[in-house]
């Protein structure tokens, strides 16, 4: 396949070509977004799951313990993105992107399949957690990789006037990814009883993930490459990406609140009603079912909006509303065991979240030229997720077995507000952005920053 033509990569396509440019660029967004939702299928499957095998890797005990040592690994797993978003951020701007997602696909199924075959602590004792984490920390690093060169790429093909819309896909699939997760997890239920599910029906979610991989790499490996070629010597390197530092700075900003509210909405929230609320778990799984299918459906929506109304304006909605809803959606969500309110008060809350994730890949991607896009998207995303994000259970499940479970929720409204803050201070991509912008962003910030300083 011939590499795609944008304004954004130096050539612009004739009037002849259009309507075959665009079947190339809408096939490039279904390949790349589909081992997307494979690696997030994989990465997704520990967290759900967790409540079955946790007692196969930690020593027994109460159950809030070993979901707090499990979380505590499930974070280590994003400790490793910043490396990730390092590793394949450079790959990708060096050699290509299309390279770099054939590699961390793989890398990740990999890391389900090791996950899927592991021994338990009753066989080889303290040595299964470190296995386990091991495991974890080759699917971070995977990741880590993934969401930058992805985000990238989807963009970059994205159609102009729509790439709000198109590159929404990302989050379609890696919400897709939970979800697929959350429905095998709910058809295991359906069929094999508790029992079987901690004994040895956890292994099959991971094992389906690794052969889902042949999938994968195949739709990766036909894409179309989108990185022109340039000078590698400064290609996805840090010396490149400081220049930039401020664009850096402000992505870090929103994508901390962004990524925290993210993961305590959809991973967490499982365990939270189960935990917390008093939910049966099967009821629990049903219900994150409906809502992540809601959730997953309703981006595209978010991803057009801020094409008509602007990047900025999402992100700004997003934080402002996300700033005053958290503390009474946790509060109210923490003492009912209805699943019907359950589902429209966390689906209340995740529409807001929309307002980020729908735009999540392109509001971050416009921020930083092509020699630098991959690293600059991936890494602050990676360093933010490393910080926030992952940290979410681990530091929700420490707050309530300290008896302070309601902090937690201030935390992540703090969180929010900080985002806020990045939101006001982000450039306008129509108008400074390396994609459709005429101005640059640091000629934007340095504005700011010289108003500030007046």
């Amino acid at each position: 396949m011939s590499a795609l033509r944008d304004d954004t990569i130096g050539i612009a396509p004739s009037a002849a070509d259009d309507a075959a440019d665009r079947k190339r660029r809408i096939w490039a967004i279904v390949g790349s977004s589909s081992g997307n939702l494979v690696e997030w299928y994989d990465f997704y499957c520990y967290a759900f799951f967790a409540l079955y095998f946790a007692p196969a890797f930690f020593p027994k005990g109460d159950s809030t313990s070993q979901l707090l040592q499990t979380a505590g690994i499930f974070a280590v797993g994003f400790f490793m993105r910043p490396v990730g978003g390092w590793l394949f951020g450079r790959i990708a701007d060096r050699v290509g992107r299309r390279t770099s997602m054939v590699v961390s696909v793989l890398m990740m199924c990999f890391g389900s399949l090791l996950i899927g075959i592991l021994p338990t602590y009753e066989h080889v004792g303290t040595l299964a957690p470190v296995l386990l984490l091991l495991a974890r920390m080759l699917q971070g690093l995977s990741v880590g990789g993934e969401y930058g060169t992805s985000a990238t790429y989807m963009s970059e093909v994205a159609i102009k006037g729509k790439r709000g819309f198109f590159a929404s896909f990302q989050y379609v699939t890696l919400i897709g990814g939970q979800l697929l997760a959350s429905l095998v997890l709910v058809l295991l239920q359906t069929v094999m009883t508790a029992q079987e599910l901690s004994a040895w029906g956890w292994r099959i979610p991971f094992f389906i993930g690794a052969g889902l991989a042949v999938v994968a790499l195949y739709l990766r490996r036909s894409l179309a490459e989108t990185k022109e070629a340039g000078d590698k010597e400064t290609a996805g390197t840090f010396a490149e990406l400081f220049k930039h530092w401020r664009a850096f700075c402000v992505v870090l900003a929103y994508t901390a609140g962004g990524s925290l509210s993210f993961y305590t909405f959809t991973t967490y929230m499982q365990k939270y009603l189960v935990n917390t609320a008093g939910m049966p778990k099967t009821s629990a799984s049903q219900v994150m079912t409906v809502v992540l299918f809601v959730y997953m459906i309703i981006q595209p929506l978010f991803g057009a909006l801020s094409d008509k109304i602007g990047r900025k304006a999402n992100m700004l909605l997003y934080s402002g509303l996300g700033t005053l809803m958290v503390v009474p959606l946790m509060t109210a969500l923490g003492t009912n065991k209805d699943p019907y309110l359950a589902f429209a008060l966390i689906t209340l809350g995740l529409s807001v979240v929309s307002f980020y994730t729908g735009i999540s890949g392109i509001v971050k991607a416009e921020l930083f030229p092509t020699n630098v896009r991959a690293l600059g998207v991936g890494l602050s995303y990676a360093l933010a997720n490393a910080m926030f994000g992952g940290t979410a259970e681990f530091v929700a499940l420490w707050f309530k077995d300290n008896g302070m479970e309601s902090t937690f929720f201030w935390y992540v409204t703090v969180l929010m507000a900080v985002a806020f803050v990045g939101s006001l201070i982000m450039p306008n991509p129509k108008v400074h952005g390396y994609l459709d912008g005429a101005g640059t962003v640091e000629e934007a910030l340095g504005k700011k920053r010289r108003f500030a300083h007046a």
